[in-house]
């Protein structure tokens, strides 16, 4: 109560004194694996990071414009020289300074070798502090997308984290904790009061945030519930007032209910299966001493026994958009061309897999996540089954997120489902995780099924330099395309996202599937 009630003298301050302070209680399907902003990079926890955690830019959530966050301006000094300003008077949440020290520090620790956030560190030199308000980030090269990605670095205390032991990332490949996994302490609206993994989530206005806000909300619970008929039990009974993935199952009756309401919207997503293409014999496979994953045939053979429309139609029931390609419409490089599939043909596959020599199929591992995206554990039934009529027996396993994703990187799956959001709108983000051959800075640290062609680094790495924006554009769709036809990836649907809540609550929906604490109204 007195957290409470000091939040709600805060909101008294701000000017606010006219809307009475609620609870906000939310639930999907799965936990966060981490408090450690920088360990791993999920994008469902990147959003609940950001109440507590704030970046320098941030996306506006009505436009997607880039707007100002812990940073209040900033010049482009040279083609390789940012010069950030940042916002004076901000305290963590400790009541200690936000300075350029602390930000020099975040940024070189998202850089870390244990850091997951490379791909959004992508051609960042170094960083260095000008003053206490002022910090320069150099590159390598000039990088247009260079604020997009900072969208997605937030802030982290240095002294908080040399004291506590966490200057290094939490590395997610292995059990190894430090303070920062299970403990926060950024700048944000909110804080961290208590986190139970697997079972309840509780942040708290913070009475000394810098920023204002019309949210009325002062505590914030989510409760991880896996079972999706639970979930939805518990928004009808009102236990939860906001569910982030409603089954689609469920929709006609949420939207008939004059208590509820859905919004949808199309989000930057993709749903595609990664295959293991390094391995010289797949583990647990009945093919000895080969590897038929490295056959694009063979790819393409499964890619074709995909029937991606009923899949649209009765697993996703309408959310989720057959695409042949790698990155959402949303995003820069994406064209019709590279958008179209190959076609579905069972005859087709069969005789791919017969012309790389498997007449009769083979037995392959075949993982998926079941808590993660939507339906996902059904996709993978459905394709388990379809693959079955051309021969090809997938061993199906499937588990929570939490060790799912430490499990594919580690490459202990030869077919994998993984869903990839571009926080930065642009192609080189997906690109330089999922395809090009794994290396420093971010190179291929999602590309776990370690697909490799000298000419798509090649092309990754012209992206990555190109100034020319029309040139820069038709290199991102050349190597698009190039993935399309290595079959590199299968891809399957962009996700379309329904949002399932009561009727007085208030949130504006975002392509990147995640709330904007800021702008939450319980009515």
């Amino acid at each position: 109560m007195k957290l409470r009630l000091i939040a709600l003298s805060a909101l008294l301050a701000l000017g606010a004194a006219h809307v009475q302070a609620k609870t906000f209680k939310w639930s999907s399907a799965s936990d966060i694996a981490t408090w450690d902003i920088h360990s791993q990079n999920n994008a469902l926890q990147n959003g609940i990071h950001a109440a507590v955690y704030e970046s320098l830019v941030y996306y506006n959530s009505q436009t997607f414009k880039i707007e100002p966050m812990l940073a209040t301006s900033w010049t482009q000094v040279s083609p390789t020289q940012l010069r950030v300003t940042l916002r004076s008077g901000v305290k963590f949440h400790d009541g200690s300074e936000f300075t350029a020290d602390d930000a020099v520090f975040s940024l070189q620790r998202a850089m870390a070798p244990t850091s997951n956030f490379t791909p959004y560190t992508q051609g960042i030199d170094r960083v260095v502090k000008v003053d206490n308000r002022t910090i320069d980030i150099f590159t390598k090269a000039f990088n247009p997308v260079l604020l997009n990605q900072l969208t997605e670095l937030r802030m982290m205390s240095k002294a908080w984290a040399e004291k506590n032991n966490s200057v290094a990332p939490k590395d997610i490949k292995t059990q190894d904790e430090n303070f920062a996994h299970r403990n926060a302490m950024g700048t944000g609206p909110f804080m961290l009061r208590e986190w139970q993994p697997d079972q309840r989530l509780v942040l708290v206005r913070n009475p000394n945030w810098w920023g204002t806000a019309p949210t009325n909300v002062t505590e914030i619970v989510y409760t991880p519930v896996s079972a999706v008929a639970t979930r939805m039990a518990a928004l009808l009974s009102g236990e939860v007032d906001f569910v982030l993935d409603p089954s689609p199952q469920d929709l006609p009756r949420i939207r008939s209910n004059a208590n509820l309401k859905v919004l949808d919207g199309i989000e930057n997503r993709t749903i595609f299966f990664g295959m293991d293409q390094h391995r010289d014999e797949l583990v647990g496979s009945d093919v000895k001493g080969k590897n038929p994953l490295k056959d694009v045939r063979v790819r393409k053979a499964l890619y074709q026994a995909i029937d991606a429309n009923t899949i649209s139609r009765v697993t996703m029931r309408g959310l989720g958009q057959p695409t042949g390609a790698l990155v959402a419409p949303q995003v820069a490089g994406w064209t019709e061309g590279v958008h179209k599939r190959f076609p579905f043909d069972v005859e087709a596959a069969r005789k791919l897999l017969a012309d790389a020599g498997y007449p009769n199929g083979f037995e392959v591992d075949f993982a998926c996540p079941n808590n993660r995206y939507i339906n996902d554990e059904q996709i993978c039934q459905a394709v388990t089954a379809m693959w079955a009529r051309i021969g090809v027996r997938a061993k199906l396993r499937t588990m929570p997120l939490v060790t799912y994703f430490p499990m594919i990187q580690r490459h202990e799956a030869s077919i994998y489902m993984l869903g990839w959001g571009v926080p930065t709108f642009d192609a080189l983000y997906s690109l330089q995780s999922l395809v090009r051959t794994p290396g420093q800075g971010g190179d291929g640290n999602y590309n776990v099924g370690r697909y490799s062609n000298p000419k798509m680094d090649a092309l990754i790495d012209q992206i990555k330099v190109e100034m020319d924006p029309a040139k820069r554009t038709a290199l991102m769709t050349e190597a698009l395309q190039l993935q399309n036809d290595d079959v590199a990836h299968i891809p399957l649907h962009n996700q379309v996202i329904p949002w399932a809540m009561k009727r007085n609550i208030e949130v504006v929906h975002r392509a990147d599937n995640r709330i904007d604490w800021r702008l939450v109204k319980v009515n």
